[in-house]
């Protein structure tokens, strides 16, 4: 199990929260959302984000665990905050850009037919 995932299942069962309730809250399977919490190589900006406020968490929470304060407001921007914002937003642009790509080359392959 991945760091990340140690901590959103870890502050899912504190607030009782179950993975059904998550799941739904996700727009995910449960054994979706189950896995998300073993390889955090499924997680994405948007369902990090979306995971920081269902726990009412500072998304830097989910990530430095000893550094961040877990009871810092989701919405607030400190500096951390900002940094971790600012990689999600690159990865995510990144993302973008990849899907992009992928696009055009399909566009090129039908119209090649």
């Amino acid at each position: 199990m991945n760091i990340i995932g140690q901590r959103i299942k870890k502050l899912r069962e504190e607030k009782g929260i179950t993975q059904e309730a998550m799941a739904v809250q996700l727009d995910v399977t449960q054994s979706n959302y189950g896995r998300l919490e073993k390889d955090d190589r499924r997680l994405n900006v948007v369902k990090l984000l979306k995971i920081a406020r269902l726990l009412e968490v500072n998304i830097t929470y989910l990530f430095n665990e000893g550094l961040a304060d877990i009871n810092a407001k989701p919405d607030s921007f400190s500096q951390s905050n900002k940094e971790v914002y600012d990689i999600l937003v690159d990865s995510l642009r990144a993302e973008i850009q990849h899907l992009k790509e992928e696009v055009a080359f399909l566009r090129v392959m039908m119209k090649s037919e």
